[in-house]
């Protein structure tokens, strides 16, 4: 990971930062220019640096923490990129299975969207057409497949 995102993203943090740091820097010098006692310039010494400190060790956690985001935003994309192939199995594997079966479209349709879950009712609302047309497709589709419901299609592809 190059330097340049994490500028890009905190450059307010970082331009603060130094803000503070001219301005510690600045009274240091007219303090010193001014004759101001040891114990004063010490304590300021002691303020920018640990103002430098914090700002290092912020600086670092920002960047762990960025670094830990583009793992877990790596092994997201992992895992979507095999969800999906395991989605497309499984579309292919119904697919080959409807093929195998002589289904016709419109039982293959079917078949899908009670695989999915849906009522008859659903499947003829998304289907625009009657709830009895769904009902008469569906017995054939189960007799062609040679299995005695939904719930043994369901099954096959569990």
């Amino acid at each position: 990971m190059t330097p340049i995102p994490f500028l890009a993203r905190h450059w307010k943090l970082i331009a603060i930062g130094v803000a503070i740091a001219i301005l510690i820097g600045t009274d240091l010098w007219t303090d010193r220019n001014e004759g101001a006692g040891l114990a004063h310039l010490a304590i300021e010494t002691a303020v920018l640096v640990a103002a430098a400190s914090g700002a290092i060790l912020l600086s670092r956690r920002m960047t762990s923490v960025q670094r830990a985001l583009a793992v877990a935003r790596e092994d997201a994309e992992h895992w979507r990129n095999e969800n999906r192939q395991l989605v497309n199995g499984l579309s292919s594997a119904i697919k080959a299975k409807f093929d195998a079966w002589a289904l016709t479209e419109a039982e293959s349709d079917i078949g899908l969207l009670l695989l999915k879950g849906l009522s008859h009712k659903e499947v003829a609302d998304i289907r625009q057409t009657s709830e009895r047309t769904v009902r008469e497709q569906a017995p054939s589709l189960y007799r062609k497949s040679g299995l005695s419901g939904r719930a043994d299609l369901a099954a096959l592809f569990r």
